[in-house]
Protein backbone atom coordinates (compact mmCIF):
# COMPACT_ATOMS: atom_id res chain seq x y z
CA UNK A 1 0.00 0.00 0.00
CA UNK A 2 2.69 2.44 1.21
CA UNK A 3 6.35 2.55 -1.54
CA UNK A 4 8.72 1.39 0.63
CA UNK A 5 10.44 4.57 0.54
CA UNK A 6 7.74 5.50 2.91
CA UNK A 7 7.45 2.68 5.37
CA UNK A 8 11.37 2.75 5.85
CA UNK A 9 10.90 6.38 6.44
CA UNK A 10 7.93 6.51 8.88
CA UNK A 11 9.78 3.53 10.92
CA UNK A 12 13.08 5.85 10.94
CA UNK A 13 11.28 8.76 12.53
CA UNK A 14 9.32 6.43 15.02
CA UNK A 15 12.48 5.09 16.01
CA UNK A 16 13.82 9.13 16.48
CA UNK A 17 11.38 10.02 18.74
CA UNK A 18 12.33 8.62 21.80
CA UNK A 19 16.07 9.52 20.99
CA UNK A 20 18.39 11.73 22.38
CA UNK A 21 17.99 15.42 20.60
CA UNK A 22 21.81 15.46 20.34
CA UNK A 23 21.65 12.35 18.08
CA UNK A 24 20.14 13.25 15.12
CA UNK A 25 17.98 16.53 13.58
CA UNK A 26 14.82 14.31 13.46
CA UNK A 27 15.33 14.16 17.50
CA UNK A 28 16.00 17.64 17.91
CA UNK A 29 12.86 18.78 16.48
CA UNK A 30 10.40 16.26 18.31
CA UNK A 31 12.34 17.59 21.25
CA UNK A 32 11.50 21.09 20.56
CA UNK A 33 8.34 20.28 19.97
CA UNK A 34 5.30 21.36 17.61
CA UNK A 35 6.15 24.43 17.01
CA UNK A 36 9.16 24.03 15.63
CA UNK A 37 8.00 21.07 13.18
CA UNK A 38 5.51 23.29 12.61
CA UNK A 39 8.17 26.48 11.50
CA UNK A 40 9.79 23.59 9.36
CA UNK A 41 6.51 22.79 7.28
CA UNK A 42 6.08 26.03 6.74
CA UNK A 43 9.44 26.73 5.60
CA UNK A 44 9.46 24.25 2.93
CA UNK A 45 6.11 24.89 1.58
CA UNK A 46 7.04 28.19 0.76
CA UNK A 47 10.30 27.00 -0.65
CA UNK A 48 8.37 24.70 -2.49
CA UNK A 49 6.13 27.52 -3.51
CA UNK A 50 9.18 29.65 -4.67
CA UNK A 51 10.83 26.75 -6.57
CA UNK A 52 7.58 26.18 -8.72
CA UNK A 53 6.99 29.69 -9.49
CA UNK A 54 11.14 29.72 -10.71
CA UNK A 55 10.00 27.20 -12.97
CA UNK A 56 12.99 25.01 -11.86
CA UNK A 57 12.15 21.36 -11.83
CA UNK A 58 14.72 20.01 -9.94
CA UNK A 59 14.69 22.46 -6.92
CA UNK A 60 11.22 21.72 -7.12
CA UNK A 61 11.13 18.40 -6.89
CA UNK A 62 13.79 18.46 -3.77
CA UNK A 63 12.19 21.37 -2.01
CA UNK A 64 8.69 18.74 -2.14
CA UNK A 65 10.99 16.13 -0.55
CA UNK A 66 11.47 18.37 2.05
CA UNK A 67 8.19 18.89 2.29
CA UNK A 68 7.04 15.80 2.36
CA UNK A 69 10.05 15.20 4.82
CA UNK A 70 8.66 17.17 7.02
CA UNK A 71 4.89 16.65 6.93
CA UNK A 72 5.94 13.13 8.17
CA UNK A 73 7.78 14.21 11.32
CA UNK A 74 4.94 16.16 11.79
CA UNK A 75 2.47 12.99 11.14
CA UNK A 76 5.11 10.81 13.32
CA UNK A 77 4.98 13.68 15.93
CA UNK A 78 0.81 12.99 16.48
CA UNK A 79 1.53 9.25 16.25
CA UNK A 80 0.50 9.11 12.79
CA UNK A 81 2.09 7.27 9.69
CA UNK A 82 1.92 7.73 5.59
CA UNK A 83 -0.78 4.74 5.48
CA UNK A 84 -3.07 6.85 7.51
CA UNK A 85 -2.62 9.96 4.71
CA UNK A 86 -2.90 7.19 1.73
CA UNK A 87 -6.31 5.39 3.34
CA UNK A 88 -7.41 8.95 3.14
CA UNK A 89 -6.83 9.58 -0.48
CA UNK A 90 -8.01 5.96 -1.41
CA UNK A 91 -11.31 6.99 0.95
CA UNK A 92 -11.44 9.78 -1.91
CA UNK A 93 -10.57 8.32 -4.96
CA UNK A 94 -13.15 8.61 -7.31
CA UNK A 95 -15.09 11.28 -5.52
CA UNK A 96 -15.34 15.08 -6.93
CA UNK A 97 -13.31 17.63 -4.73
CA UNK A 98 -16.23 19.68 -4.73
CA UNK A 99 -18.46 16.85 -3.49
CA UNK A 100 -15.79 15.76 -0.66
CA UNK A 101 -15.55 19.12 0.50
CA UNK A 102 -19.01 19.64 0.99
CA UNK A 103 -19.29 16.48 2.88
CA UNK A 104 -17.02 17.55 5.39
CA UNK A 105 -18.83 17.87 9.24
CA UNK A 106 -18.62 22.44 9.49
CA UNK A 107 -17.25 23.80 12.23
CA UNK A 108 -19.27 25.42 14.36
Amino acid sequence: MTPDVLKTLADTLEARREASPHSSYVASLFHKGEDAILKKVAEEAAETIMASKDKDKLHLVRETADLWFHSMVLLAFHGLRPEDVIMELHRREGISGIDEKASRPTAD
